[in-house]
């Protein structure tokens, strides 16, 4: 998780069972800052949506989503009450869990290794690709 993204996850972690309400914001804000590490600019939701055009699986862009709207509501309430939603926020702490494993620590694990294949396989995957 990215620094500036984990100070938020860990503020949160901090007050969720105090402020519930908080606690979803400040996800919502680390779920931001996550779309800024990932190198998107814009609102929340256009940064979603250009992660979507570049590949974001279905599933991912759900928890994003999820993350995004119910963050939302915490701040401009509407049809979700955060105030005593303990298990919620537990949620969106789980939501946000996966979609760091699957947009950072996957990507960076699988490149880990496949760059340790030897050199001969990585030409013949080229070579068959190419």
């Amino acid at each position: 998780m990215p620094p500036a993204v984990l100070d938020d996850y860990e503020e949160a972690a901090s007050i969720c069972v105090k402020s519930p309400r908080a606690a979803a914001a400040l996800l919502r804000l680390a779920l931001e800052k996550l779309c800024h590490a990932l190198g998107k600019s814009g609102t929340i939701n256009l940064m979603i949506g250009d992660l979507v055009k570049d590949g974001l699986p279905s599933r991912a862009q759900q928890a994003f989503d999820a993350v995004r709207v119910i963050g939302n509501e915490a701040v401009h309430p509407g049809e979700i009450d955060l105030r005593d939603d303990l298990d919620t926020v537990l949620t969106l702490f789980k939501l946000l869990n996966l979609i760091v494993e699957k947009v950072i620590t996957e990507p960076k694990e699988i490149d880990q290794i496949y760059s340790g294949l030897p050199p001969g396989k990585l030409k013949g995957i080229e070579d068959r690709d190419g």
